[in-house]
């Protein structure tokens, strides 16, 4: 991909933009200008899912957005009621023709629903895509140790990426950890943690110190960490203020006092091991 900013390597070789943008709860009719905005603030990673139901939307931004196709990196997601190989294959299918793409560059796993189990029978249907070229990279989301652990005992193959629910309230150290020594690249969703730390003490003290917005301290810390983060907003001046991260730097001094953060209790989202269909998130 030419011109990718600010690359991430995932093990399987192929490049991805560290900063992103996701389309959760952007409606179907407005997504494309969205898009457009984002790209033209410089924004190449495109993140949204067959839950969001703005998938037609999102191709026509793709398509409109001044961009060729090859500069792109567009991710969508399987939702949990279409689990299972052939189901999963079908849903990939119908995701294609709504997006109006020839191949995507991710494919998700969205959740792992544990209770239907067919999490493994699903990242099968995936690696066959990959393997048939429809797909360049695949991955899931909200997986715990046990369900990466899953995967490879049973399929040999391990994801590229796992998206989480990660920001500095909530901050998941144990999976990023395990991510790391599997060569998993974090992603965080709801990276600005749903608005409830605009007035923390710590990240505004941090942003008066850098002459920064918190929402700018917050996924400069995400990529510092070496994060993939996708935050997402429908306002052009918050899609500009959220690209702008990487022209400062937090020190030693800001990474350990957001560190000091973490709440394992402060999980906003559903729970990986109980969720199965009802939420889009």
């Amino acid at each position: 991909m030419a011109n990718i900013q600010h690359p991430i390597t995932f093990h399987d070789g192929n490049s991805v933009p560290q900063l992103g943008f996701g389309v959760w709860q952007i409606d179907n009719d407005i997504v494309a200008a969205t898009i457009k905005t984002a790209v033209e603030v410089g924004y190449r990673l495109i993140d949204t899912a067959a839950i969001y139901g703005n998938e037609t939307g999102v191709g026509d931004g793709i398509r409109h957005c001044g961009i060729d196709r090859s500069e792109l990196f567009i991710a969508t997601k399987v939702w949990n009621d279409r689990h299972g190989y052939d189901e999963t294959l079908a849903a990939f299918d119908e995701s294609m023709q709504k997006l109006g793409l020839d191949y995507l560059d991710m494919y998700l796993i969205h959740w792992p629903a544990p209770k239907i189990g067919l999490y493994v029978q699903t990242w099968k249907a995936l690696i066959r895509l990959r393997s048939e070229g429809r797909v360049k990279s695949i991955g899931v989301c909200n997986f715990n140790i046990s369900h990466l652990q899953n995967l490879l005992d049973q399929t040999g193959v391990l994801p590229v990426l796992n998206q989480i629910e990660l920001n500095p309230r909530f901050q998941q150290p144990e999976l990023r950890e395990y991510h790391a020594e599997k060569g998993i690249i974090t992603e965080s969703w709801s990276p600005l943690g749903n608005g409830l730390l605009w007035d923390d003490p710590t990240l505004t003290a941090i942003a008066h110190k850098h002459g920064r917005t918190v929402a700018q301290v917050i996924v400069r810390w995400h990529t510092q960490l070496g994060n993939m983060v996708i935050p997402k907003s429908v306002t052009p001046s918050r899609i500009k203020e959220n690209f702008a991260i990487y022209d400062f730097t937090l020190d030693d001094d800001d990474m350990a006092a957001i560190g000091a953060l973490h709440d394992p209790n402060a999980r906003h989202g559903p729970d990986p091991e109980r969720f199965r269909l009802p939420k889009a998130v």
